[in-house]
């Protein structure tokens, strides 16, 4: 055989299926072109050797939801697939998942509920349409974990005033719970936090915010994912 075609239409003749269908199982990683997993529909073949996986399945051809472990100082406001944490080499080894990586798991990411450059912890990139708008049309509601390094002497009121709540732009939290981790460290959990809220807090009670890191938004934690790796969101969690 001389004349090369595309890679779909030859995976279409030989499973008998669509080409819709097709162009889904080489995207899939379910296609190996000469014992090489080909993830472009229009990747030309001649006599090459082409095999399908018989375990092929397009269920699982689902969007998927990336959480990453951000470091600090690390601005992901652009383009989302800026951040170099988000390649195949440096997914958490302990990802319990299942999912495979595929190249378009790295294509149309939503980032969603962004950090500040100077905080760490965990940040969401999604090509889920579903989880996206959680994220966001029910930001207000979403509880964010954080854990905030401070300097500086607290009033004797001060944990009190801040389990209170104090106003931001306008606006007085809706619900925050707020306690001492150890001599330097607070832990707030906070609905709807927005950027600079946090430190805004903390000056009212006369602390200085040194670090902060996000160990948790809404039922999902961050948990042990190392800082500047990713994992995929687990089918049976839900923010």
């Amino acid at each position: 055989m001389t004349d090369s075609i595309r890679l779909a239409k030859r995976v279409a003749e030989l499973r008998g299926c669509s080409r819709r269908e097709a162009e889904q199982f080489i995207a899939g990683g379910w296609v190996k072109v000469d014992g090489i997993v080909v993830e472009e529909p229009q990747f030309r073949v001649g006599d090459q050797r082409i095999e399908i996986d018989p375990k092929a399945d397009l269920t699982q051809t689902e969007p998927v939801t990336l959480l990453l472990h951000k470091p600090p100082g690390q601005s992901i406001d652009g383009d989302p697939s800026a951040p170099e944490s988000l390649t195949p080499a440096t997914r958490w080894s302990d990802d319990a998942s299942g999912i495979r990586p595929l190249k378009k798991h790295f294509s149309q990411l939503t980032l969603c509920v962004p950090l500040e450059p100077s905080a760490s912890g965990l940040v969401v990139f999604t090509q889920d349409w579903r989880v996206a708008r959680r994220l966001t049309e029910d930001a207000a509601t979403l509880e964010h974990e954080v854990i905030v390094e401070v300097a500086g002497e607290m009033p004797p009121d001060g944990l009190q005033r801040l389990n209170r709540g104090i106003p931001f732009e306008g606006r007085t939290p809706p619900a925050i719970k707020v306690s001492w981790q150890n001599e330097t460290r607070l832990r707030v959990a906070l609905k709807g936090a927005r950027p600079g809220q946090i430190a805004h807090l903390c000056e009212a009670v006369g602390l200085q915010v040194l670090s902060m890191k996000r160990i948790r938004l809404g039922r999902v934690p961050l948990g042990k994912l190392p800082s500047g790796q990713w994992r995929y969101l687990r089918e049976d969690e839900r923010f």
